[in-house]
């Protein structure tokens, strides 16, 4: 996690820097003795992105390479929000896909803050390991960053 922790650094905030630090390191030690989830990271081409592959891993994630091995699917797209992705995302499934029949499809909004400044990371991060681990985490943006999706 070093580029989380020179992002982390780069805060002039000291305050808001320690605070940052504590929320990653709350989800690092709960992860700690947890098995990587496979995740498989889509489009809305169906092409696999590795843009989010260091939140991902972070929150206890870890890309898979084929979809048929992944645990989950998120689908995250730049420019596209949660209407978008829903409206889109359904023709692009494969009744096939493991992720698919467990019901494990996740959409990802991308919101007004793009910018991967250390709190947009450490919130993406927290975002991801309520997505991997739910039950274990509840930070409460399900619903206004992300949805589960079923077909």
């Amino acid at each position: 996690m070093s580029f989380l922790n020179e992002l982390i650094n780069s805060e002039n905030d000291e305050i808001l820097r320690e605070e940052l630090h504590d929320r990653v390191d709350i989800v690092a030690h709960k992860i700690k003795f947890m098995d990587k989830v496979p995740v498989v990271c889509l489009d809305t081409f169906n092409m696999q992105s590795l843009v989010l592959a260091d939140e991902i891993n972070a929150a206890g994630g870890i890309l898979e390479t084929e979809i048929l091995g992944a645990v989950y699917i998120i689908y995250y797209q730049a420019g596209k929000t949660l209407n978008d992705l829903m409206r889109e995302v359904p023709a692009l499934l494969d009744a096939n896909w493991s992720a698919v029949k467990n019901g494990r499809i996740i959409l990802l909004n991308d919101d007004v803050n793009k910018l991967r400044t250390p709190a947009n990371a450490v919130t993406l991060i927290e975002n991801f390991a309520e997505m991997l681990h739910p039950g274990f985490f509840i930070f409460g943006y399900e619903g206004d960053k992300w949805i589960r999706f079923g077909v």
